[in-house]
């Protein structure tokens, strides 16, 4: 166990990086436009113009949501500052282990409240739709695909967020052909936004007799939900509708109708497919919904390159177009190849621990703005 002065001075430092980033964001400014519009809430007359008294509550939540875990962080600093010196003072050792512990915690806020300052994009809040697709290999890269699947099913669960399915077609021996998930949260989108691209796995394969090492790819695709407020114009004649029965192997996947949906829309080549309700009618609506999403994300996206000069390129799931490798053959490594940054547990990070990837890459991204 630590002394109690190294624990106090981890914490104070943790702390004064706290003070340092709330001060730069000018915390101070939104607790006073809040109490502006708290005290607003209190004349008779608000409550008669609901226009205006929806944009205050909204304005409201809004800041109480960024400020909230700000004062619960810095409150919960300061009372296990005070708690060691009084340790200190008492020659009481039995709370020490406890406030070790609950450093890491308080780091891991710390960390997770920095990102969010990083997340500016207006669609950063939003649900996010995370697509995985395996690249050529068949089984061994359809099974690296469902790794990817279920890396992000455990990453949502233990960040408290909800996870929908919307499609899932498995693989003839095993994996997946290709997945839809619809995860449910704010800033889902934003943290997963750095996870778009090709993704590699280095392995012994377990579906080789001869136990030769693999490569294997697949690639992730994430799209931002969006809502009534933004318009997409979709022309009905410029989509094939295609149905087909659902493939999963049991559970509500089961249909003897022709119920699941595929939808291409011709122009740009995006297709999209819902097979998760036995309803032809409920998957067509979801369809239509996220397809609205991803054409809203192709014509944000072709804004962006006329703006920074950039032609937009597809690229291939293979070899030199991955974004992060997934080693465990002949040593084990998740290594970023945009940032850098590395985790030595290729099965830690397969269940879900991909947190350290989401703010180098924001951090990084951030730091290209500035210059």
């Amino acid at each position: 166990m630590r002394e109690y002065k190294e624990i106090t001075r981890e914490l104070e430092l943790l702390k004064s990086k706290a003070d340092e980033l709330r001060s730069s964001i000018n915390l101070d400014a939104e607790r006073a436009r809040l109490s502006e519009y708290e005290q607003e809430t209190f004349k008779e007359s608000f409550w008669t113009d609901q226009e205006r008294s929806a944009k205050v509550n909204q304005e409201m939540s809004k800041l109480r949501r960024h400020i909230t875990p700000w004062e619960e962080l810095m409150r919960e600093l300061k009372d296990s500052i005070e708690l060691v010196e009084i340790a200190q003072s008492e020659g009481d050792t039995s709370v020490l282990e406890d406030v070790e512990r609950s450093i890491a915690a308080l780091s891991e806020r710390f960390e997770r409240i920095q990102t969010l300052e990083l997340l500016s994009d207006p669609d950063d809040i939003r649900n996010a739709y995370i697509t995985v697709h395996p690249g050529a290999g068949g089984t061994e890269s359809q099974d690296w695909a469902s790794m990817l699947y279920r890396m992000y099913s455990r990453w949502a669960e233990k960040s408290n967020f909800g996870i929908e399915p919307i499609d899932y077609a498995p693989g003839e021996e095993a994996g997946i052909k290709n997945a839809t998930m619809l995860i449910k949260g704010e800033y889902a989108y934003g943290f997963l936004k750095c996870e778009m691209g090709v993704h590699r796995l280095v392995r012994i394969s377990p579906f080789d007799a001869n136990k030769r090492r693999h490569t294997s790819f697949a690639s992730v695709e994430v799209t931002a939900e969006i809502d009534d407020t933004i318009a997409v114009d979709i022309n009905e004649t410029e989509l094939r509708i295609d149905t087909f029965r659902s493939s999963g192997a049991g559970g509500q996947h089961v249909n003897t109708t022709d119920s699941a949906i595929r939808i291409t829309h011709i122009p740009t080549g995006v297709v999209v497919q819902c097979q998760n309700e036995r309803s032809q009618y409920k998957n067509k609506a979801t369809a239509m919904k996220m397809l609205r999403a991803k054409l809203y994300e192709v014509k944000k996206k072709e804004m962006e390159a006329l703006i920074d000069g950039k032609a937009g390129e597809k690229k291939d799931i293979s070899w030199g177009n991955q974004i992060r490798s997934y080693v465990f053959q002949p040593y084990t490594m998740v290594k970023d190849h945009r940032t850098g940054e590395e985790i030595g547990s290729v099965q830690n990070v397969l269940d879900g621990e991909i947190n350290p990837f989401i703010y180098a890459y924001l951090k990084e991204i951030n730091k290209q703005k500035v210059r």
